[in-house]
């Protein structure tokens, strides 16, 4: 049906079931919120447009987001704005379509992120920890990665002659934005001081290096391609392009000594060589200074390894963009690209948050990708740009406990009719969110950064919290299994999407199915 008949029967189904609910729906229920909030839902979902084809995409992937984080951020976005929470959304949970992706890998039931965005950038699974390339391949043998590379989105957009972007808050050479770019038999090989000498020996490259050399990789592989390469690359991980010599310490360096390559190269100043038309940037002084209308490449190191939780940006050395300014900045570059454009954005840290037993960091930075998201939809046109909103798997996190209304998400449980936090059968008072497995209680008062817990003795069994404040940024939630790190877990996350062909995003899907939502948007497959 054409958009015009399709509106006029959004039109006349809202105004027929307006009709009759006055008729055989009571006064007071047809009259609730709650009853017109749901309806108007519906009626904006029969009027979306019937475009499949896109001009832009943009992925955005909250590692680590599972359903619980999102639930948890919402409420707590909603109470720092002075709301119970609940009842609210985060920017893309309004999305016109909503899937539920099966996250697992071909040889592990609950995934690491190497193997998920591999799904999602190539359409096929794969193993846990190796990145680009087949489950054909032999973790840590990279002589079983030549012949089973596969191609990236990222890659098929570049052939087209797309602008292309990518954007981490974790080390940009870390698996989930590797998995673009690279093809790698272990993700942990980010540069050449993390591989094996016979690895090294045999030929193969680190990730680093990969990313470096993106543009003549591409061209090898694909004889008859000629590519401009990355146009934006933004994240953390620097020390993995510098050599290991004090003498290349940036002025945030945190190490005695910054860079970890060992071959003694300095890929900053080779990127720099490759792109003259180019800007290499390191801090927010540099961000600032970029002018996206004449810049043709971006090349942004904020930090040595990951770049700040978001609560504890403002403690940076030198500065570091938000996930959002980076997003603003980055479309701002790509969109001077007539025939279009593909970005990723992660938000690498909600992971770490997680890992670290802090719900404060996990659920903050949540919330600022939330904002980023926001950012895109304002900038973009949703008749040519399909925005796409996942995970790469959940974590072990839960809400429970009986809570009543507008509770404090990161608070004590205090139930219906009470006023004092209830009591488990110790006799103590316990949190509405917590971990299955981790590092466990700790109280570091006002810090902000959820790392410091690996500096903590791990905690087993119940803490009394009774004079603690667990809505502390400092606070790290309680544990059922003592581990040296939460982990990841293995249930079904969620894809959200807005823009032409976002009417595909539906169902309970493979994860393997965005990279076919991301193909089809943009043709990235010519016959």
């Amino acid at each position: 049906m054409n958009k015009t008949w399709k509106a006029a029967y959004g039109v006349l189904a809202f105004a027929v079931s307006t009709a009759l609910s006055a008729e055989v729906v009571p006064a007071k229920q047809s009259a609730s919120d709650w009853y017109t909030d749901a309806q108007t839902k519906l009626t904006e979902k029969l009027n979306t447009n019937n475009a499949f084809k896109a001009k832009n995409v943009i992925l955005f992937v909250g590692d680590g987001m599972g359903v619980s984080t999102l639930t948890a951020s919402r409420i707590l976005k909603g109470q720092q704005a002075g709301n119970t929470g609940e009842e609210g959304y985060l920017s893309f949970e309004s999305f016109d379509h909503t899937a539920l992706v099966k996250t697992y890998n071909v040889d592990s039931q609950t995934p690491d992120s190497a193997g998920t965005m591999t799904a999602m950038m190539s359409g096929l699974k794969t193993d846990v920890g190796v990145i680009g390339v087949n489950e054909n391949v032999v973790r840590g043998d990279c002589s079983t990665a030549l012949g089973n590379e596969v191609t990236t989105a990222l890659e098929l957009a570049e052939i087209k002659g797309l602008s292309t972007g990518i954007i981490s808050t974790a080390r940009i050479t870390h698996a989930t934005p590797a998995a673009t770019y690279a093809k790698s038999a272990d993700r942990n090989w980010e540069d050449d001081g993390d591989m094996p000498v016979e690895q090294l020996t045999s030929g193969c490259k680190d990730i680093a290096d990969q990313l470096v050399n993106f543009e003549s990789n591409l061209e090898a592989r694909f004889k008859g391609v000629d590519v401009d390469g990355l146009d934006v690359v933004m994240g953390g991980g620097r020390r993995s392009f510098l050599p290991k010599d004090v003498a290349y310490n940036s002025a945030d360096a945190v190490s005695a000594v910054e860079g970890d390559r060992t071959d003694g190269r300095d890929l900053t100043a080779e990127w720099q060589a490759k792109y003259t038309n180019g800007v290499y940037v390191m801090d927010q002084a540099g961000f600032d200074t970029v002018d996206p209308a004449t810049t043709k490449h971006l090349f942004g190191l904020f930090n040595e390894s990951h770049m700040q939780y978001e609560a504890d940006r403002a403690n940076d050395i030198a500065g570091e963009p938000s996930i959002a300014q980076m997003t603003e900045k980055a479309i701002d570059i790509l969109d001077n690209n007539e025939q279009g454009f593909f970005l990723m954005v992660e938000a690498g840290r909600i992971d770490h948050g997680h890992h670290a037993g802090s719900a404060y960091n996990a659920l903050t930075d949540t919330i600022a990708l939330s904002d980023a998201v926001e950012k895109a939809v304002a900038m973009t046109n949703p008749e040519d740009t399909l925005i796409l909103v996942t995970a790469d798997h959940g974590h072990v996190f839960t809400i429970a406990g009986y809570p009543k209304r507008g509770n404090p998400i990161l608070g004590k449980v205090v139930t219906v009719g009470s006023e004092q936090p209830a009591l488990a059968s110790d006799g103590t008072p316990y949190t509405t969110v917590g971990y299955n497995n981790g590092i466990g209680f700790l109280d570091l008062g006002t810090a902000t950064d959820a790392d410091l817990s690996y500096n903590e003795d791990i905690a087993s069994g119940r803490a009394d919290l009774s004079n603690i404040d667990t809505s502390a940024s400092g606070f790290h939630q309680e544990a059922l299994v003592p581990l040296s790190s939460e982990t990841h877990s293995g249930e079904d996350i969620s894809l959200h999407a807005q823009g032409p062909g976002s009417q595909l995003v539906q169902g309970v899907v493979e994860q393997s199915v965005v990279f076919h939502l991301i193909e089809q948007a943009l043709d990235l497959i010519q016959e």
